[in-house]
C-alpha cells in the first residue's frame, strides 16, 4: 500500500464511520517505532506506522486509522481529543476503535533488571541505598561528612 492508497482509505473510513470528511494528509512514517500512528495537532495530518500493516494486517491498520481520526475530528470540533478525555473515550467506543494498538510481534520488550547499590559511611556507619552509582572520591556522607564505601550490589528481577 502506498501513501495515495492510504489517503483514500482514511478518507473512506472518515466518511463511513464519522460521517465527516478528512481534509488533510495521511502518510506512512517510517520513523515511527513505538506507536501505530499519530495525529499532528499543528498540521492536522495523520501519520501511520507501516509495520502494523505489514505484520498485523489491514484490520489493525483500520483500527489505528479510526483511533487517529477520533483525535482529528474531536480536535477540529474543539472537544476533548486526548486519551484521558471522556469525549475521546466515548467516540472510540462509538466507532469501534481501539484505545491502544497491539504490540508488534518482532518487538521484544526488554526485561529490566534493577540493581540497588548499598553504600555505608566509614565514620558514622549510616547506610545509603541508591539506584545509580556514586563517585565515592567526590561525594561524602550527608550526615557527618565521612568517607562513603560501597558495600553491596543487589539485583532485582
Amino acid at each position: 500500500m502506498k501513501d495515495a492508497e492510504l489517503q483514500v482509505l482514511v478518507e473512506k473510513i472518515s466518511l463511513e464511520s464519522f460521517g465527516k470528511p478528512f481534509r488533510h494528509k495521511a502518510t506512512f512514517n517510517p520513523r515511527l517505532r513505538s506507536t501505530g500512528g499519530r495525529y499532528l495537532l499543528g498540521t492536522h495530518n495523520i501519520e501511520i506506522n507501516r509495520k502494523y500493516l505489514d505484520q498485523l494486517g489491514e484490520t489493525e491498520l483500520i483500527g489505528i486509522i479510526k483511533h487517529e481520526l477520533c483525535h482529528y475530528h474531536l480536535h477540529l470540533e474543539g472537544k476533548g481529543y486526548q486519551h484521558r478525555d471522556p469525549e475521546f473515550k466515548f467516540l472510540l467506543k462509538k466507532v469501534g476503535a481501539p484505545r491502544f494498538c497491539n504490540q508488534l510481534p518482532d518487538v521484544k520488550r526488554k526485561r529490566t533488571v534493577k540493581k540497588i547499590l548499598l553504600y555505608k559511611c566509614s565514620n558514622c556507619n549510616v547506610s545509603f541505598q541508591r539506584k545509580r552509582s556514586i563517585n565515592t572520591s567526590k561525594y561524602v556522607c550527608g550526615i557527618c561528612k565521612g568517607k562513603l564505601v560501597k558495600v553491596k550490589e543487589f539485583h532485582n528481577g
